[in-house]
């Protein structure tokens, strides 16, 4: 009697967001990036164990890095890995798209922030954008405009 063999997927779509990015500033463009992993923190994120709350995008000698997000190390982790949670991790981008962000950032005042991270098939990626920080009264009017939305929609289904 065969037995019949259970195919693991992961879960598609979205590992992780970050939330307070779009309360916290205006998204002028954005990018889609891959990441330099190691193995453990693949399975982490297959487990949907990764934080993006205080990250932000760093450049130096012309290319990227994914600066602050944590990926929690499973339990099962290799017992020959030392797992670091915040380690700076790669971000694989093309040259054309490296230096728009790069000009962006260093001559235009532009941050660079990820918004989310995301399985595209069997990869990892991450969606970075330009950004600019919104005042206290900005946010405000977000705020205003958003709940205006949501009441209006009540009122169309009542």
């Amino acid at each position: 009697m065969a037995k019949a063999t259970v195919v693991k997927k992961h879960n598609g779509g979205t590992i992780a967001q970050n939330k307070r990015a779009r309360h916290d500033y205006f998204i002028e463009e954005k990018f889609e990036a891959g990441m330099s992993l190691q193995g453990w923190e693949v399975k982490s994120l297959r487990a949907g164990r990764m934080s993006l709350t205080e990250s932000y995008v760093i450049f130096k000698n012309g290319e990227a890095f994914l600066f602050g997000s944590q990926i929690q190390p499973l339990l099962s982790a290799s017992t020959h890995v030392v797992p670091e949670a915040t380690r700076t991790r790669k971000l694989l981008l093309s040259r054309r798209e490296l230096e728009k962000l790069m000009g962006a950032v260093n001559q235009k005042g532009y941050s660079c922030v990820p918004l989310a991270c995301y399985w595209k098939g069997h990869l990892v990626k991450l969606e970075i954008a330009l950004v600019k920080g919104k005042q206290l009264h900005d946010k405000r009017a977000t705020e205003k405009d958003r709940d205006w939305q949501r009441d209006k929609a009540r009122m169309l289904h009542k």
